[in-house]
């Protein structure tokens, strides 16, 4: 998940596994697997850079998992 803001300025954490289409019109709209569609204030690449450190970070925690369970 990733912190993300309204354009009312509200904080809250997006699973990035429902994400469909990230657009910039002229504020970030971002379109969900559910069909839900948010307004946010960080930009198109900005998303795609927090994504991009999420799922690497995840790739890093099971590496580390498979790498301790194969030690037991």
């Amino acid at each position: 998940m990733i912190s993300v803001t309204r354009l009312d300025g509200s904080v809250f954490m997006l699973d990035v596994d429902l994400i469909l289409t990230i657009e910039r019109t002229p504020d970030t709209l971002v379109w969900l697997t559910t069909g839900d569609r948010l307004l946010l204030r960080e930009t198109p690449k900005e998303l795609v850079k927090r994504i991009t450190r999420h799922k690497r970070a995840l790739a890093r925690g099971i590496g580390l998992v498979v790498v301790n369970a194969g030690m037991a």
